[in-house]
């Protein structure tokens, strides 16, 4: 699915004010302290926001923070991220109290050109998540009429809330560089792949990348499997699983998806060893096996060595390589390796790599080759149903050019 969406450059926003969707949803130390253990997120925004404020819009940036569920919960506010965005920006975020409260609108209608507000947890309010029109009508409200929506949290697109798609039934909707960049880079790979294209799948179920392996049979020339799922491709051709992570009910749509590879004459590979732990933990008792032969009370918790081998060879000489989902249990060391050998096979390559979110983007981060990597998709949930094929509501709701 290809998107021609217009962004933020598009459009005239000097003299606007500009209601602007950021993602702030932060992780925060767990002792209450609100102090912000990772500040990407906010540091992602920037771009958008420097732009906006210089060229004399008014920007009131809203944001949801962890799961509040319509409740007021102190721990969930905005206001650390007001006061980091304030620090990177070098100029004052103001905070309003409330959503789109008294205190909200007061602040939004005295905001100047070049200053910046930042509403407290949108979802403190029940109507955030359940695209409440007359929530959303309550948000597109504080910028006036003759205002903008501006829309810059690729990780909630997937999600039509009032904030991701309610506002733009008010609003005029276009799209931040961050989401513009994910439009650009995941959408042209889908589209008009440089070739070839190798899509690397990992993670630990099968049913959470079905729609994802189907639309990549589609347009990819080699898929890799890798992470949990693959054993359940491998107990599908008979094979021997132990203890290892299975979906019984999948393995039927396991065998069409390699007959499906077979069919398109896309390259579908699979495991052909496995390091194997006699237990789920990082100090376990590990060997290594031919895939489908693992032991009864054994579990597979990484490729292999000369599957490591076969995948690298596979995105040595790739055009572009799509990946989501870890190679194995990387967050034990031991079980690690996997992972660790296919970020720094993609760190060398020659390809254009998109890492798609989640916890690739995790490993890819912590191993050190974030640096090397061409793209790396802010959004977990919303970059698997974009690879999927599917309508992103809050995509769908901004204006094409």
């Amino acid at each position: 699915m290809e998107y021609n969406k217009k962004s933020v450059k598009d459009v005239d926003v000097n003299g606007k004010k500009i209601l602007l969707r950021c993602d702030f949803n932060v992780p925060m130390a767990k002792d209450g302290s609100g102090v912000i253990t990772d500040d990407k997120r906010i540091r992602a925004a920037l771009p958008t926001i420097q732009y906006l404020l210089e060229n004399n819009a008014a920007v009131i940036a809203c944001s949801h923070m962890g799961k509040p569920k319509g409740e007021w919960k102190p721990e969930l506010s905005m206001a650390p991220v007001a006061a980091r965005l304030s620090e990177l920006l070098g100029k004052e975020v103001i905070l309003a109290k409330d959503i789109v409260g008294e205190d909200a609108k007061a602040k939004a209608a005295a905001l100047q050109p070049g200053q910046i507000l930042l509403l407290e947890n949108l979802r403190y309010d029940a109507g955030e998540t359940k695209n409440n029109p007359d929530f959303a009508k309550a948000l597109a409200d504080l910028a006036g009429e003759d205002g903008i929506y501006v829309s810059d949290a690729f990780g909630t697109v997937h999600r039509a809330h009032a904030s991701t798609a309610g506002v733009a039934a008010y609003l005029p909707a276009v799209s931040g560089f961050l989401i513009q960049k994910e439009l650009d880079v995941i959408g042209g790979a889908l589209a008009a792949p440089k070739r070839p294209l190798v899509a690397i799948l990992g993670g630990s179920k099968v049913s959470s990348k079905i729609g994802v392996i189907n639309n990549l049979l589609e347009i990819a020339d080699t898929i890799i499997i890798g992470g949990g799922m693959a054993y359940t491709f491998s107990a599908a051709q008979g094979g021997k699983v132990g203890n290892s992570l299975l979906e019984e009910d999948w393995k039927e749509y396991s065998l069409e998806m390699i007959q499906k590879a077979k069919d398109k004459g896309v390259k579908l590979l699979l495991p052909v060893d496995t390091v194997i732990a006699d237990k789920f933990a990082p100090d376990a008792n590990s060997d290594v096996v031919t895939a489908g032969e693992i032991p009864d009370g054994w579990e597979g918790l990484d490729i292999g060595p000369k599957t490591v081998e076969l995948y690298c060879n596979a995105v040595a000489d790739a055009g572009t390589v799509i990946w989501n989902g870890p190679m194995g249990v990387f967050e034990f060391e031991k079980f690690a390796v996997g992972t660790k050998a296919v970020a720094e096979a993609l760190s060398k390559t020659d390809a254009i790599t998109i890492i798609g979110g989640g916890d690739s983007a995790a490993a890819v981060q912590q191993l050190g080759y974030a640096d090397k990597m061409t793209h790396i998709s802010t959004g977990g949930g919303a970059s698997l149903e974009f690879m999927e094929g599917k309508v992103l509501p809050g995509i769908a709701c901004l204006q094409d050019k």
